[in-house]
């Protein structure tokens, strides 16, 4: 793959989007994606500093959620603030990050994507309901570099 931009569509890309928004209508929960080429780190090493670059970690409720990935090297991780962590069982990820894991090996990205956001939304739910006064802490759009 030439450049990162390469790895979704344009339609691609508004259908997480969509993922995303429908997601959070569950949730307070923030969900985002970040695509970068490569990474000579862990995963979630790199998911760590991204995160903090994208500035999750200062939501209100310490409820973001990061969905990784560096394309050339088809790596992956979800990463969870540490509001999640501490209100959800340690297993809490295991089924999303499966579920992607399995359909990225498919080559169905898109749809891997999708279904992870969209079951971390409803699994959100449970911890983190969705309040009427909520506001969208972090953009939807997907973060590239």
């Amino acid at each position: 793959m030439s450049k990162v931009e390469d790895f979704l569509t344009k339609a691609e890309e508004q259908e997480i989007i969509e993922a995303i928004r429908l997601a959070e209508q569950n949730t307070s929960g923030e969900i985002r994606v970040h695509l970068e080429k490569t990474t000579d780190k862990e995963p979630l090493e790199r998911a760590r500093e991204v995160f903090r670059f994208l500035k999750m970690n200062e939501t209100e409720q310490q409820n973001g959620v990061l969905f990784y990935v560096a394309v050339d090297n088809r790596k992956f991780s979800i990463l969870g603030d540490k509001g999640i962590d501490i209100a959800v069982p340690d297993d809490f990820w295991d089924s999303v990050k499966n579920n992607v894991i399995t359909a990225f090996k498919d080559g169905n990205y898109t749809q891997g994507l999708k279904e992870g956001i969209l079951e971390t939304g409803a699994k959100l739910k449970q911890y983190f309901p969705y309040q009427k006064d909520d506001k969208n802490e972090l953009p939807d759009s997907i973060s590239l570099s």
